[in-house]
């Protein structure tokens, strides 16, 4: 795999981090069905994903020294 990227922009570590707390809820009593863990791990990767670009705006809007 020549390309790489950050762990937290990945949807299977997302889907794998929703299955284990959707299990806990279960678990816990709290029922969550296959459709909501699916949708829950893609709005999860979605934030996380705008949060990167608004930090990487911000670092770039804040940054002392230009990109060489």
């Amino acid at each position: 795999m020549p390309d790489t990227k950050p762990w937290y922009l990945s949807r299977t570590i997302w889907a794998a981090i929703v299955s284990v707390i959707a299990t806990a809820a279960a678990a816990l009593g709290v029922p969550i069905d296959a459709v909501a863990r699916q949708g829950l791990a893609e709005a999860a990767l979605q934030l996380v994903s705008a949060g990167a670009g608004i930090i990487a705006i911000i670092g770039r809007v804040t940054a002392s020294r230009r990109i060489g």
